[in-house]
């Protein structure tokens, strides 16, 4: 009798060991730093905005500071096996989002 109540209770120790393990704050954050965030791409964010927005890196293409045009690449899982490599070019002025536009023609070997 006394065995199994013993045996019973390292099962439930390792059981809540588990659970704490599964719901530690660390992994919760893991598992937000993987999924995309769910934020729409709207106009007036700044350029960290949109970054957070889009999930990727904003590449300088011409303009000045505040008033510039920067590229969005997507990171595209597999890229070898894509014939397409799509950016989405977005317009600041004043530091806001004016406007964006998708580069659907552009194909690179």
């Amino acid at each position: 009798m006394r065995s199994t109540n013993n045996q019973s209770l390292k099962a439930s120790a390792m059981l809540i060991a588990l659970a704490l393990l599964t719901l530690s704050p660390a992994r919760a954050q893991m598992f937000g730093a993987l999924t995309p965030p769910n934020i729409p791409l709207t106009f007036g964010m700044t350029p960290e905005q949109a970054s957070v927005a889009l999930g990727v890196a904003l590449l300088y293409v011409r303009g000045r500071p505040g008033d510039e045009l920067l590229l969005a690449v997507p990171n595209v899982k597999g890229a070898t096996l894509a014939y397409r490599s799509d950016g989405l070019y977005l317009q600041f002025r004043h530091g806001r989002l004016s406007g964006w536009k998708g580069d659907w023609g552009t194909i690179r070997p």
